[in-house]
């Protein structure tokens, strides 16, 4: 292998190997914070097929709640997945509102008021 090569080889590794962001740092609360996405992410699959007549609610709070939060690269990542991870496990459950499905809006709905409590008290400036 020629130098040139292997230096510019160093070079790419020593920029992957880097420090992370500030931005990409876990931060504290969020295991919270994608547990409250993937309850958005089941509330906007579960209240669609119980004729809730909200359109996009939910996924406009996900959006709000990321706007808020700002997280880039691999909190991003994960913020996304959870949403994603809710509604995707109800779909797969649910073609149609049924007793259960109500069960699990009412629960989605105040464990996610809970967390969106206990993170405000915690955590807002």
């Amino acid at each position: 292998m020629s130098t040139r090569f292997l230096a510019v080889f160093a070079l790419i590794l020593a920029c992957a190997a880097g420090p992370a962001r500030a931005q990409d740092v876990a931060a504290p609360f969020d295991a919270d914070l994608q547990r409250l996405a993937e309850i958005l992410g089941g509330l906007h699959y579960l209240r669609a097929i119980c004729g809730a007549n909200e359109g996009n609610k939910w996924r406009n709070e996900m959006q709000a709640l990321i706007d808020a939060e700002t997280p880039s690269g691999e909190r991003r990542t994960r913020m996304i997945a959870g949403f994603n991870r809710g509604y995707n496990g109800f779909q797969q459950t649910y073609r149609s509102c049924t007793p259960a499905a109500t069960v699990a809006i009412r629960r989605y709905i105040e464990e996610g008021s809970k967390i969106s409590r206990d993170l405000t008290a915690r955590y807002a400036n």
